[in-house]
């Protein structure tokens, strides 16, 4: 790879810090400290209620210094992808990949698109080798890559001759093609188009009859391997389904297909035990420089994205600063206005690009082009002797390569290779199958660093942020690449339970992270962290956290009025101005948030109770996960979340942003907050509140916060009396019913004593 000096960058870098915005946040940490304040002042004679409200805003008080910090230096970045295509004589190889895990959840058909989007982006085939990692051995997924490996042959070059933008055929064929390509519409062109879509239609009924069949498979032939298999019990299977034997740069890419062995009694680590299995595959059969890891339906929605990232991995002066690039995660088919609040367009827009101004961005698990060396445990201060990872004297022990990268001596070679920064001869992929079934196998990983210090990081079910915040912790930096049109386009989970699922592991995975050793303090304290990336790592990682205040201040206003007591300032006192200015000057800035990249009122309130239901109900099951855990009656469970490729046609709009539900208890913590708040309401027009002392008596500030709960979770109000899945199961609103009613026994029990 050589690169032709030139005065002009491959990237430009700009801030996007807002004064104004700046002074608004200030001004609310003002008016938060005030209050604390307020309430120290005035906490000898006040009773349990302001106990509990002084706890809970101390909480809420240094959450909101950790987003202020983490908001506070936003930057972008803007990539020139045609310089380059100038400037560099031969572009570097790169690995893909892609991971799923359960064919029935990710269906195979969304693994295909993804896979055909990636194989057809800008950049030179042989330069490019695509691994699927299958971790649920399903001969339908090798099948259905068999096939569109059939497919590409046709599909790629039609993307390249017409330049089409769109290169998932799902999304290019359901969209009005004359538009999103740009083309001319000529004859030639309308009759290709024609004849790729007759192709597409093809390969989805190749694969929805290969689905509803049971058994479509013979095991014979390339099927032989998985007979006798099970997802979570079966040998190495590693197959090279496409190959660029000659090195052509207008061919199609390597495709192999990777399924690890899987034992009962051996830990396999999930997807950081695939990712791993992954990386050393493709460094004995290509042994890419870069590597590009996405998620089964995060197809590529730029085909010039490799381009725009090797744009800031080859344009920064110093490699320290760029350990890998972070794309954004953006969705198609969103329901208007992010009824489930999963769309995450604003926490991108406004924190994510704020943690981009400090170390950089977080890695998220999909769309992140890596170093490999990084990921094989190099320091930034190792890149002046180009190989010391695991010593201090700058070389390499053969006793400390086996412990650091297995027994594997051709792995060992290809590693110190990617360590010194040299790029291997093209080789042939068949002669490294024996090697890579070593190295994927369940039992190679022991006595060895896989894990924790080399590759994906072990210890938690969100690897990405544990292994991203390991690579920061050694002094390293990242870049954020967002190009226009985006760079990759995934689907987001629809309904409640799918999304309650995907935050209850999200918080599960972060707090197994507060409670381990890696904890972001010690990396800042004894290490290279950077303080306030350790601040915006503290600010992600206590999301479970956080259930426990935000629960017990929306009980408050329901246990005040139901014991005639008050834990807000009297209408009379001029204190009561400080929480009323919060209330609105807060709701007001986000508001403004949303206003100001084009989201409307409805999407702003949609965001704001799904984080209430969310916190009340996925991140307190994330805490219990762990608590479990810790105590040794459990182990966490990595679950997948169900991807649709998109949204129901037969389903009018208003139904697919209606809240779902199903039996699992992760909704009773919500049906039992709101049974207490709508209990509590209940009280007070009955009259059932006991007498209050002097003027301790609960007003018109309790009432208001109890109704602005039960406006939060109106969805669950609207599923206590609806059916089917847009209705609670009974025996879920007996739980929650349960669970509420020990609630309210306690405030009587309080109130007495």
């Amino acid at each position: 790879m050589a690169i032709q000096s030139t005065s002009t960058p491959l990237y430009e870098k700009f801030s996007l810090k807002s004064d104004a915005k700046r002074a608004v946040e200030i001004f609310i940490l003002f008016l938060l400290v005030s209050l604390l304040a307020y309430r120290l002042v005035h906490l000898e004679d006040r009773g349990f209620e302001w106990q509990v409200a002084l706890v809970c805003e101390s909480w809420f008080t240094f959450v909101w210094v950790l987003v202020v910090s983490t908001k506070w230096s936003p930057v972008s970045y803007k990539t020139f992808p045609q310089r380059i295509l100038q400037r560099v004589n031969d572009f570097p190889p790169v690995d893909v990949f892609v991971t799923t895990a359960d064919p029935q959840l990710e269906p195979p058909i969304i693994t295909v698109n993804t896979v055909l989007s990636l194989m057809a982006v800008d950049y030179p085939a042989h330069k490019l080798a695509c691994y699927v990692s299958d971790d649920g051995c399903s001969p339908l997924t090798f099948y259905s890559l068999m096939e569109a490996a059939k497919f590409a042959k046709l599909w790629v070059p039609f993307c390249k001759k017409y330049n089409i933008q769109l290169r998932a055929p799902f999304r290019y064929f359901a969209s009005d093609a004359t538009t999103l390509s740009g083309e001319d519409c000529s004859l030639e062109f309308q009759q290709a188009r024609d004849t790729m879509k007759d192709e597409y239609e093809k390969l989805i009924r190749k694969i929805d009859d290969a689905t509803q069949d049971s058994f479509p498979f013979e095991f014979t032939g390339e099927f032989a391997a998985f007979s006798n298999t099970g997802p979570r019990n079966h040998p190495t299977i590693i197959k090279i389904i496409l190959k660029n034997k000659g090195g052509h740069p207008d061919a199609l890419p390597h495709l192999i297909y990777i399924s690890r062995e899987k034992r009962p009694k051996h830990p396999h680590h999930y997807k950081a035990g695939a990712m791993n299995v992954l990386t050393r595959v493709s460094g004995l059969m290509t042994n890419a420089p870069f590597m590009l890891n996405v998620d089964c339906d995060m197809y590529a929605n730029n085909p010039q994205i490799v381009l725009h990232a090797l744009c800031l991995l080859l344009g920064t002066k110093h490699e320290r600063d760029c350990a890998f690039v972070q794309c954004p995660q953006y969705f198609y088919d969103g329901v208007k206005d992010d009824p489930f609040g999963n769309q995450l367009v604003v926490l991108q827009e406004y924190v994510g690009r704020g943690i981009v101004g400090i170390q950089g961005p977080f890695y998220g698990g999909t769309g992140c082009f890596h170093r490999r060396k990084v990921i094989y445990g190099l320091w930034p201060d190792d890149m002046k002797t180009k190989m010391k990872s695991f010593s201090s004297n700058g070389e390499l022990t053969q006793e400390e390569l086996l412990n650091g990268f297995g027994s594997s001596k051709q792995f060992i070679n290809s590693a110190a290779h990617a360590l010194q920064g040299n790029s291997d001869h093209p080789k042939d992929l068949s002669n490294s199958l024996e090697a890579a079934c070593q190295v994927a196998s369940c039992t190679y990983e022991y006595n060895t660093d896989w894990g924790k210090k080399v590759g994906w990081m072990y210890g938690s079910t969100t690897e990405d942020i544990l292994t991203g915040m390991a690579i920061h912790t050694k002094g390293w930096r990242s870049l954020y690449c967002s190009p226009n049109p985006p760079a990759f386009l995934g689907c987001a989970p629809s309904g409640g339970p799918a999304s309650m699922t995907q935050q209850k592991r999200w918080a599960t995975g972060l707090l197994e992270i507060v409670v381990s050793k890696r904890s972001p303090i010690y990396g800042t304290l004894f290490m290279h962290l950077h303080f306030r990336q350790c601040l915006a790592y503290l600010w992600i990682l206590i999301w479970a956290l956080r259930s426990i205040p935000e629960f017990l201040y929306a009980l408050l206003p329901a246990y005040c009025i139901m014991t005639n007591s008050h834990f807000l300032p009297k209408g009379q006192e001029p204190a009561i101005i400080i929480p009323t200015a919060i209330f609105v000057i807060y709701n007001l800035y986000c508001l403004y948030e949303y206003f100001i990249i084009g989201l409307s009122i409805r999407a702003w309130w949609n965001n704001h109770r799904i984080q209430r239901i969310t916190s009340t109900c996925a991140w307190s099951f994330g805490i219990l996960s762990v608590v479990l855990k810790l105590l040794g009656l459990s182990e966490t469970v990595f679950e997948v979340t169900k991807k649709d490729q998109s949204a129901s046609s037969e389903s009018t709009s208003a139904e697919l942003g209606r809240f779902t539900f199903d039996e699992s208890p992760i909704f009773v913590p919500g049906i039992a907050l709101l049974l207490v708040q709508l209990t509590a309401l209940l009280t007070m027009l009955l009259g059932l509140r006991p007498q209050a002392s002097g003027s301790s008596c609960s007003g018109l500030g309790e009432v208001v916060c109890t109704v602005w709960a039960v406006l939060c979770f109106w969805p669950f109000f609207r599923g206590l009396f609806g059916k089917g899945k847009y209705g609670i199961p009974s025996t879920t609103i007996m739980k929650g019913a349960i669970l509420a009613t020990v609630v309210v026994y306690f405030f009587r029990f309080t109130s007495t004593n």
